[in-house]
């Protein structure tokens, strides 16, 4: 299992619809193969900030699903909103305790 961290920046006055946005975008990742969960954190200090971690089976899993939702009619609406282009990071966890 994998997990991969978004980090949206909004521009300023575009918090609430880039969080319906973001939230629409997860919802949607549910009726993909390989998504198995997500969380959504909104920065207490800076509200424009959103970071999503999302689980997937494999990076396999994450990266198709990447390049069929990119040119989605929800990303069509997010990206004039963001204040500089998202980072994606894929993360395991580390195992050793």
């Amino acid at each position: 299992m994998i997990t991969v961290v978004w980090d949206t920046w909004l521009k300023p006055g575009t918090e609430a619809e880039g969080l319906q946005l973001t939230r629409q975008v997860w919802s949607d990742m549910r009726g993909f193969d390989g998504y198995v969960s997500h969380q959504i954190f909104i920065d207490q200090n800076a509200p424009e900030h959103i970071i999503a971690l999302a689980k997937w089976h494999s990076c396999a899993d994450a990266e198709a699903v990447l390049e069929k939702y990119r040119d989605s009619e929800t990303i069509r609406q997010l990206i004039p909103l963001l204040a500089r282009p998202r980072e994606r990071w894929v993360t395991c966890e580390d195992e050793v305790s």
